[in-house]
């Protein structure tokens, strides 16, 4: 492995990260109005919107720790978690326990242009996905792998979706922000944040190895919602996709049977603006939220 040292132009939105041009689509309504209480609800309601959902419940904040939580991964320990905050924010990855308090920080040597997901591989290498591509129009796709123990030295995964020809294309096939990604059998795994209409995200693989690289497209996965994060239990058999205010569970015996499979949609209405998701243990999810909200969900 070779190693070297996945906006608009509105003046509200200069206060938001790249990832919360999606809250704002939300936020530009007039408060309480039934467009300002959707994808994520309405906001002045979330404390009692979650308490209501069967299997979330609040474990602890990060306001004041991380800085619009936008991904999560387990620590080698398995007893602690990193998170960072999207665009906007310092290039910071910050350990936290599994109530938000803070651990320690680890400053990354690397540009956060949209950090958006964190993932781990088998072997304590982490990859941040710094692809989250609001308007489809960036050329400087990119991952970053390194390892939390020897944070200076970072590799960069560099991409380009094979399928897309305008930078952007016209609104409705706007469906190359990626938010969502996850190392699983040597690839990374991308999943695409759906901008137009289509109601899909696309899914592709980048190898995990430095260097520069055309994503392969392998599908696209019905689903109704805009993709915030990934998270696969620890036996394969089971791949969530979080969204904004929403989840998606497709089951199988096989990843390939994963890929295939109907995803259920759980609603999770309340719980603010979910962007951050891992398995805690087979049954359970962490998800924070860029609110600076942390839950446990029960899995169904």
């Amino acid at each position: 492995m070779r190693f070297i040292p996945l906006l608009p132009a509105a003046v509200a939105l200069l206060f938001t990260s790249a990832c919360s041009q999606a809250q704002s689509d939300n936020t530009t309504q007039a408060p309480g109005s039934e467009a300002a209480k959707v994808k994520g609800g309405d906001r002045r309601k979330d404390k009692s919107a979650a308490a209501e959902i069967p299997g979330l419940r609040k474990v602890g904040s990060l306001k004041g720790v991380v800085p619009e939580s936008s991904g999560l991964a387990s620590a080698a320990s398995g007893q602690s978690y990193y998170s960072f905050g999207d665009d906007g924010n310092s290039a910071t990855l910050y350990e936290i326990s599994g109530v938000g308090k803070l651990i320690r920080t680890i400053e990354v040597p690397a540009t956060n242009t949209d950090w958006e997901s964190l993932s781990r591989d088998g072997q304590g290498n982490y990859y941040i996905g710094d692809c989250g591509n609001n308007e489809s129009s960036r050329r400087d796709l990119k991952l970053y792998k390194f390892r939390p123990d020897s944070p200076k030295q970072v590799g960069t995964i560099s991409f380009s979706y094979p399928d897309q020809r305008e930078f952007p294309p016209k609104k409705k096939q706007r469906n190359f922000d990626c938010e969502a990604s996850l190392w699983h059998d040597g690839q990374v795994w991308l999943f695409t944040k759906d901008r137009g209409q289509s109601s899909t995200s696309n899914v592709y693989t980048v190898p995990d190895q430095p260097g520069t690289y055309t994503a392969k497209k392998i599908t696209s996965l019905p689903i109704p919602g805009e993709v915030t994060d990934a998270a696969i239990r620890a036996d394969g058999h089971r791949l969530v996709l979080l969204g904004r205010g929403e989840l998606f569970i497709l089951d199988g015996n096989s990843w390939a049977e994963i890929l295939k499979a109907t995803p259920r949609e759980i609603p999770l209405t309340g719980a603010g603006q979910t962007e951050g998701a891992v398995f805690k243990d087979d049954n359970t999810l962490l998800i924070s939220t860029e609110q600076g909200g942390l839950f446990e969900y029960t899995l169904p």
